[in-house]
């Protein structure tokens, strides 16, 4: 027998899911989740408030990016919302007559739980590499791990895993002359950015002070 043909998502289903709970349609599905978590939340606003100082506001650093919290960014037939997206001033449309934002982002961090890491790395992975994201980070805040990717040839290119509590001490040990900068905001500054998150904010203070010397 054969079985009916599914009814195609459209945008208008998200109004429709309870208000504590995220949206997203992808590959034509709707995939509904809860609100993030205590532990989600505060890694994503930590990181963003790390962040944002420097690269957003030019407080201490180059400024030239908007960044926000859990976006809805369309990409096609596709509704993401990553946990924070940043694009690059000059490529963030300021108003447009709809709730998501079509301009790709510059870069994307998705912050994995036990419910939403599957999800993140096979589903929308694959989705912000075919739309030429150029950078994503992956935070697992309980397994205190970070993964930073760039795209390559429209392939995911792992640059770098940091883990436990080494990674600030490792860090610290380095000068300003001796870093590269491959990634947008420098690719120590994740690490260091991740350190704050899960052991304070001193020691990414102290880090981020070589750079505004």
């Amino acid at each position: 027998m054969t079985e009916p043909a599914k009814k195609k998502v459209a945008y208008e289903d998200l109004y429709n899911i309870p208000e504590n709970m995220t949206g997203e349609i992808i590959d034509g599905e709707l995939f509904v989740t809860p609100r993030p978590s205590r532990k989600h939340g505060y890694t994503s606003s930590a990181l963003q408030s790390e962040v944002a100082p420097v690269y957003q506001f030019g407080r201490g650093g180059p400024g030239g990016w908007i960044f926000i919290i859990e976006p809805e960014v369309k990409f096609e037939e596709d509704i993401l919302v990553p946990d924070i997206a940043g694009w690059k001033r000059e490529s963030f449309p300021v108003e447009e007559p709809y709730n998501w934002i079509s301009a790709v982002p510059g870069w994307v961090a998705e912050v994995l739980s036990p419910g939403t890491a599957r999800k993140d790395k096979v589903k929308k992975m694959p989705i912000y590499a075919r739309h030429g994201v150029p950078h994503c980070w992956l935070i697992d805040p309980i397994e205190k791990t970070l993964d930073v990717f760039k795209l390559e040839s429209n392939r995911w290119l792992l640059l770098a895993s940091f883990a436990g509590a080494l990674v600030g001490v490792f860090l610290l040990s380095f000068r300003k002359k001796d870093l590269q900068f491959s990634l947008p905001f420098g690719t120590f500054l994740a690490p260091a950015a991740f350190v704050a998150l899960v052991w304070g904010e001193r020691i990414i203070r102290a880090y981020l002070s070589l750079y505004r010397k």
